[in-house]
Order: C-alpha cells, then sequence, then structure tokens
C-alpha cells in the first residue's frame, strides 16, 4: 500500500525537490559536443589576459588566487593561522586554490569571510575550511540571500544564468566572462556552502584574527550585503565585488532586483577615503600604487554617476528608455579606461535598470500602457509584409544585409505566428550567432550564442540538481514552503479552501498551508482546526525533499504521522505544479 501511495505522490514530491535547487551555473569551457569555432571581439579576447592562472603574492601576508575559476580567493596568513576570504564556487573550482595555498603556509584556517552572497564565493567552502573548523564571518543580511537562492524565480534566473556565463556552450564557445575566465560548476560538481557561524549589523565590524587587525564595512553595491575588507596595518584593501576591471554590473542580464547605484558610488567613495596603496578585487587582478587606485576608484564611481545623473536627466525631459539608451554614453576619458570596457556591465543595460528602478516598468508613452499581444502584432505584421513567407524572406534578406538586429525581430513575429517554423528559427540562430560574435560584452556574447544553440536543438537548458546531506539540512523549512506559493495551479485550485498544517517537533518549529481558491497563504504556526496535520521531523521533510529518503519508507517506518488521510495529503499536493 505504501508503495502504491509513493507511485502515486511522486510526481508531486518532485515540487519540493525544485526548491532546493541552487541557482547556479554549470561549467568550464568544454563538452561532449565538440569543440565550435566563433569568431569574437579582439577586446574581449585579449581580456583573458587578466584571468592567468596563478597565486600572487600582493603583500606581507596577502595572496590571491587568480584563474581558478569565475571569482578570487584571497589568503590572509596571521601568527599562528590564516584568513580565507570567498572559497570559489564548487568544490571542485576549490581544491586546486587551497592545495596552492597550502604550498605557502599550512597554519590552520582560523576564519572564513563571505564578502556576500553570489556562488562563485561561498560554494567551495567545505574544501576551504578542511578539518579546521572555522569561524565563517558575513553580513548578516547574508543569510536571508543564502535562503533566497532557492528564490521563487529560481527557474527562469537559472535558465537565463547558463546563458549569461556560456557554461552550457561547447569548447571554445566562451572566451571569458568578462570578470573570470568560466565558472566551474558542471552537473558533476559538488556544492560545499557551509552557512555563516558568525554576523555582523550596521556597518563596520572590527576584529583580530591570528595577530591581523581587520576591518569589515558594510558596503551595498553588485549585491545590497556586500563587504569590503580593509587590513590598515598593510594598506591593503579587498574590494570584493563593488570594483572589477569591467565596467560594472548594474544591472544583470541573469535577472537581479533593482541594485541601488548611488549607494554604489558611496561604497566606492568609503574606499577611496581610506587611501590603499593595494586593492585586491575579488575578481581580476590586482592594483598597486595609492595614487592609481585613487584615479581607478574615483574613475570608477564618476562613471557609475554619470550614467546614473544622465539617466535621471533625460528622465525629467521626458524621454523613454528606448530614447535615452541612444544619448547616455559615457564620456572618452572615462570609456577609454580599460577597467571601464563594457566586458561584463553595459551603460545601455544600466540606463534600462535605473529607469526601472526610480519609475518602474512604464516608459511614460501612452502607446505602452495596453500593448498589442504578441500574437496580435504578429499578424499584423505579417498583413503588412503580404504574409508569412514574406515576413521570412525578408528576415532572411536583413541577415544577408548584416541587419541582425531586425531579423531576430521579423523572426519573432513569425515564431508567435508559428511556434515550430523551423526557418525562423535557423535564421534566427544565425543572426544570434553574427551578433554574439560582435559582442564585447562577455555576458551578451555568451547570451547570444547559448540561446542560437538552443534554437539549433544542439543544447537544452536543466536544472543544476544537487544531494549533497549537508547543504540538504542547512535550508531553512521557510525557503522549501515559500516556494510553493508560485507554484500553485489555479484552475486545480479554484475551488478548493483547505488547510494543512505541518508540525516539526525536532526543531519546534509549525506552518499553516492555506489553499484558498487559487492563492496558497502560508504562516509559521499550526492551525487551529486543521483539515490535514501532517507530523515530521524537520530533517526528515528535507531529506524527502531532496529526494535522499522515499517516502514510502517513511511512512512505513512510522517518520511521518498523517491525521486526515494520506490520500487528501495527495490531492493536495497535486494542486502544486512539480
Amino acid at each position: 500500500m505504501y508503495f502504491e501511495e509513493w507511485r502515486r505522490i511522486k510526481p508531486v514530491m518532485m515540487m519540493f525537490f525544485w526548491c532546493l535547487l541552487v541557482t547556479a551555473c554549470s561549467g568550464q569551457p568544454g563538452s561532449d559536443k565538440g569543440k565550435v569555432v566563433v569568431k569574437s571581439n579582439p577586446d574581449l579576447k585579449a581580456h583573458s589576459k587578466e584571468f592567468k592562472k596563478e597565486v600572487i603574492r600582493v603583500a606581507d601576508g596577502v595572496y590571491v588566487a587568480i584563474g581558478y575559476g569565475l571569482a578570487n580567493s584571497i589568503l590572509l596568513e596571521g601568527d599562528d593561522g590564516v584568513v580565507i576570504v570567498d572559497t570559489m564556487e564548487s568544490e571542485e573550482a576549490a581544491k586546486p586554490v587551497k592545495e596552492a595555498f597550502l604550498q605557502i603556509t599550512q597554519k590552520p584556517v582560523k576564519t572564513i569571510i563571505y564578502t556576500h552572497f553570489h556562488p562563485d564565493h561561498v560554494f567551495g567552502t567545505t574544501i576551504m575550511s578542511g578539518t579546521d573548523s572555522p569561524e565563517i564571518i558575513s553580513h548578516e543580511i547574508t543569510l536571508s540571500h543564502l535562503d533566497r537562492i532557492v528564490s521563487v524565480t529560481r527557474e527562469t534566473t537559472y535558465t537565463r544564468a547558463t546563458r549569461q556565463f556560456g557554461t552550457m556552450l561547447p569548447e571554445g564557445g566562451v572566451i571569458n566572462c568578462g570578470i573570470g575566465p568560466y565558472l566551474d560548476f558542471r552537473e558533476h560538481n559538488t556544492v560545499g556552502l557551509i552557512r555563516p557561524t558568525r554576523t555582523f549589523s550596521g556597518n563596520q565590524l572590527k576584529i583580530t584574527i591570528a595577530g591581523m587587525n581587520l576591518e569589515l564595512y558594510h558596503a551595498p553595491g553588485e549585491t545590497s550585503d556586500q563587504i569590503f575588507i580593509w587590513l590598515p596595518d598593510k594598506k591593503v584593501l579587498l574590494s570584493a565585488d563593488n570594483f572589477y576591471r569591467s565596467f560594472p554590473n548594474l544591472y544583470a542580464i541573469r535577472g537581479t532586483a533593482y541594485r541601488d547605484v548611488i549607494l554604489w558610488v558611496k561604497s566606492l567613495d568609503q574606499m577611496r577615503h581610506l587611501k590603499p596603496e593595494v586593492l585586491v578585487p575579488s575578481h581580476t587582478r590586482p592594483l598597486y600604487g595609492a595614487k592609481e587606485i585613487e584615479e581607478a576608484l574615483t574613475n570608477y564611481r564618476d562613471a557609475i554617476q554619470f550614467v546614473h545623473d544622465q539617466t535621471i536627466r533625460w528622465i525629467n525631459k521626458g524621454l523613454t528608455p528606448d530614447e535615452i539608451v541612444e544619448r547616455v554614453k559615457l564620456p572618452d576619458h572615462l570609456a577609454g579606461q580599460p577597467y571601464l570596457h563594457e566586458y561584463y556591465g553595459t551603460v545601455e543595460w544600466s540606463v534600462r535598470a535605473i529607469f526601472d528602478g526610480y519609475l518602474g516598468w512604464f516608459s511614460g508613452n501612452a502607446t505602452d500602457l495596453f500593448p498589442l499581444r504578441p500574437i496580435e502584432r504578429a499578424k499584423k505584421m505579417a498583413q503588412l509584409a503580404g504574409g508569412e513567407s514574406r515576413l521570412l524572406e525578408n528576415a532572411a534578406l536583413a541577415c544577408r544585409q548584416g541587419e541582425y538586429q531586425w531579423a531576430l525581430e521579423i523572426c519573432d513575429h513569425v515564431l508567435h505566428l508559428d511556434t515550430g517554423n523551423q526557418q525562423a528559427k535557423e535564421i534566427k540562430a544565425d543572426a544570434l550567432t553574427a551578433l554574439g560574435e560582435k559582442q564585447i560584452a562577455s555576458t551578451a556574447r555568451n547570451y547570444y550564442l547559448t540561446q542560437a544553440l538552443g534554437l539549433k536543438g544542439d543544447i537544452t537548458s536543466a536544472q543544476r540538481k544537487t544531494k549533497e546531506i549537508e547543504l540538504v539540512h542547512s535550508i531553512p523549512l521557510a525557503a522549501i514552503f515559500n516556494g510553493m506559493a508560485v507554484r500553485l495551479d489555479p484552475v486545480k485550485s479554484a475551488d478548493v479552501d483547505q488547510v494543512v498544517g505541518f508540525r516539526f517537533p525536532d526543531t519546534g518549529e509549525a506552518y499553516t498551508l492555506h489553499v484558498r481558491k487559487g492563492v496558497v497563504e502560508l504562516q509559521p504556526w499550526f492551525p487551529e482546526n486543521p483539515d490535514i496535520a501532517v507530523t515530521v521531523d524537520a530533517v526528515v521533510w528535507k531529506e524527502i525533499a531532496a529526494k535522499i529518503r522515499n517516502p514510502a519508507m517513511a511512512l512505513l517506518k512510522g517518520d511521518i504521522a498523517i491525521e486526515g488521510g494520506t490520500f487528501d495529503l495527495v490531492g493536495f499536493l497535486r494542486l502544486f505544479e512539480t
């Protein structure tokens, strides 16, 4: 009976498994699809010299590992131990870095510091910590960001992230990722995350570790939890991701909430005022000399403020985003700086993000208030052109004439009319490839080329799955349940009004899930009169969600208690998409 129940419940339990997927990317360049030969922008190709794999001694007791993955890892050697700042994107990426650090010193790891929550800075911690059980420090809001790695938009941001970093491109497809050579996170890679054991609130934490004086400053920029680290005795600044040798990613095309660019400017001003003599970013190579660093940080903050201020200036003149991006260009003295070339972020994307951050999606043009649906617009375009076949002829002509963007837009109309039109897919793939070859922005290049291969059927997007039991146990129950609301099927639940209570004796937690005519209300307490009551240890439930434990066996062993009927629970869970 229990196995029959498991057969019926298995599809809906997959929904809980999705809640444990890590929004990260897979892949150092390489694939069994074979090497591809695609042209590249020469400036982007030359930028790869930033990522020569090596460990550099930048000051007494300060070392940075570059080129081992997307981000750098930094070693601080003290009297009787070391501090490691950021831990790479996977255990596999961290292992050679750890080995290189052990060649420098075998002193125990006293502390690991996370500059922020991005996976390329925190997923190699189990390797870096080894058997030393170090304290792990971050800003307090890093915890909530780590929990939101299993966010409500994880499927689409995962797909877009694989395109941004080119992690699904065949060998030779990725030139670099703008801020690193590649992201070393493939299907076989292991997540080695350990949650912070010590956090700080406010703007500053001063600590002494292994005889080293460290000052940690909360400095919102690329992320709201970002911190930079100042070594006052050495005049060394670890800038995290608020400075690297590329125009900054004020908006990431993988999908991010608005990044407050003025707070980013203020954080850079904080760093400038310290007068560092060595600057070690968490991406790209170090900078040396107080004068050079002051100039670089000043230009960097000026570039960000220029884009912000000029965007607002044109907003106040009533221009739309499409009109503003034509007008906001960095002045020559900034655009000419190699660390402001658009290898990772772009001015145009930043303008659009700033507009949206201040005013939202509406451009200000009344035409955009209730636009035609894509299928309606496609029909009218086909009518203007003289039919769908004429649209395709024009798309092919545009491609031959090098008008690749126009070719893309025409093909989109055709694909709205006929999603399976193979000729439109082929033309669009050719246009995407041609545009990708021209890009200086690695993110744009990778996105274009990945989508082109997808249209050709050469690659398919697959979610990263992780079965690491330590990671599963570390994820809060709230993160699992929060993902359910956006998976409720509104049709199946249109006439449902049902309350399910979950009790977790081992943690003392409880949750209410109330499905009410197309909406699920989640509350962190047990309901008074639930229709169904589920009692299970959090550890068991998390393992079931991650497919580590068989729910049928858990039922058989009495690890799950259900009041109200097992099949009622099955029916309830079937209201949610897998």
